[in-house]
């Protein structure tokens, strides 16, 4: 237990993730809110309009990534995630003051949708880069996790409080509780311990810098597999927002606070996973692949729930697959990414994760739409089994991954045993400084 949470030890993540549970709380929040009025109020449960919305929150991160990458491994990321906490604050207020003014209208909501994409879009590599300079090389791994831990006990808390208060007062005052919560993260930065920070060595202004992050990329298929189980799940799974509330609406005929409560128990396995990952040492590559898989396999069993409580129970299984998943991808790139290219390499990551939205989400709410809502679960449960077959694939082919079976142990095991070509292990080379994918030479090859 202690090893799970060791990253709490120190100062300045402590702070940093106090901060961030409220600012996620107030997130999940707004998120619950934005989606609810959008399908309820200002359309007649239009599922392609939610899926608008979502292709404008996370579409800047698609085209915005080359620049943003750069200035996270350019700048102070201390000083840049303050004044993105600014500019998100300033954005909640807005969106709360027109619903709560009874003037907002659905292009108004596509406007600051938009708007809060190109703000995170600069916010999110700054923040995963920023993690390993509050802890160390060395627990990195931990903190990952216990960022995904954070993010995904607020979605416990948040949709159902969301769901509640909409219910009670409406969704502008969520909108305006979501913007004072940005205050927690601005505060918890400026209180920080600067010289306990191990802040890596900025990028030098020369040419090329851009192209830098993209060749090692190329240069590193493991990662290359990744981003591609990350893309497909991201893009047709993760449209989690259209799901659940086409699922509780449509096909149970629930209301706000039923449909915050399904986000909530989602979140239990999500938190499952978290810890999970948090506990683990060091992220591998097969545990990416089998919890592709594992999702794949929970959405399929989500889609054919017969009620709403036998449905909300299968969310624990898509939550605990999809963030195994998730975060074992994102500490996997992280780790194995050298400090100066990692800014680069994580908006590339991000990116491909929530930059598929705008071409996901839409096919999604048009097949919710015309289909109903188990088949858009069952084109999430088709991404996760198609990411985990190409994943397999290239370990059996390029890793030589097989299945070995040990009769004193009575059990089978999947090993890269080789099979005269070079092998990659699925391991990582503590040295930073020579931070490679290591190459297992295969027995007797000649110089």
């Amino acid at each position: 237990m202690k090893s799970m949470f060791r990253s709490l030890s120190i100062y300045n993540y402590r702070l940093w993730f106090a901060g961030a549970l409220v600012s996620n709380i107030g997130t999940w929040m707004q998120r619950t809110a934005q989606d609810w009025i959008v399908l309820t109020d200002l359309t007649d449960h239009d599922a392609a309009a939610l899926g608008v919305t979502m292709a404008l929150q996370f579409g800047p991160a698609l085209v915005l990534t080359p620049i943003t990458g750069l200035i996270a491994d350019r700048v102070d990321k201390r000083r840049m995630l303050m004044l993105t906490q600014v500019l998100l604050g300033v954005l909640g207020l807005g969106l709360g003051l027109i619903v709560v003014l009874g003037v907002a209208q659905l292009w108004q909501v596509y406007a600051f949708a938009l708007a809060l994409g190109v703000v995170s879009a600069f916010d999110a590599p700054s923040r995963q880069a920023f993690v390993s300079e509050l802890v160390g090389e060395k627990d990195l791994t931990n903190a990952v996790g216990l960022n995904s831990l954070s993010f995904h006990s607020a979605r416990l808390v948040g949709p159902a409080v969301a769901g509640i208060l909409v219910a009670l007062i409406g969704a502008g005052w969520v909108f305006l509780i979501n913007a004072a919560s940005f205050i927690a993260v601005f505060v918890s930065l400026t209180q920080m311990r600067r010289n306990e920070l191990t802040p890596s060595r900025p990028a030098p202004r020369t040419k090329g810098q851009i192209r830098d992050g993209y060749r090692y990329v190329r240069g590193r298929p493991d990662i290359v597999v990744t981003l591609v189980m990350v893309f497909l799940v991201g893009t047709f799974g993760f449209n989690f927002a259209i799901f659940i509330s086409t699922m509780a609406t449509v096909e149970f005929g629930q209301g706000a606070g039923e449909f915050g409560l399904l986000s909530s128990l989602m979140a239990v396995g999500a938190v499952a996973g978290s810890l999970i990952a948090a506990r683990r040492e060091r992220p591998r590559l097969r545990i990416v692949t089998a919890a592709a898989a594992a999702f794949g396999v929970a959405c399929m069993i989500a889609a054919v729930m017969p009620n709403y409580v036998s449905f909300a129970a299968a969310l624990v299984l898509v939550g605990l697959s999809s963030l195994t998943m998730m975060t074992s991808a994102n500490a996997y790139v992280q780790t194995t990414t050298p400090p100066e290219l990692r800014g680069r390499v994580m908006a590339l990551y991000l990116a491909i994760f929530m930059g598929g939205t705008p071409l996901g989400a839409p096919v999604t709410g048009w097949i919710t739409n015309e289909l109903g809502p188990r088949w858009g679960l069952g084109l999430a449960a088709i991404s996760g089994l198609l990411a985990a077959a190409i994943a397999l694939w290239w370990m059996i082919r390029h890793r030589g991954l097989r299945l070995r079976f040990y009769r004193g142990e009575r059990r089978v095991r999947m090993e890269y045993l080789g099979d005269g070509r070079a092998v990659v292990k699925d391991e990582v080379s503590p040295d930073a400084a020579t931070r490679e994918i290591a190459v297992v030479e295969a027995n007797n090859q000649k110089s």
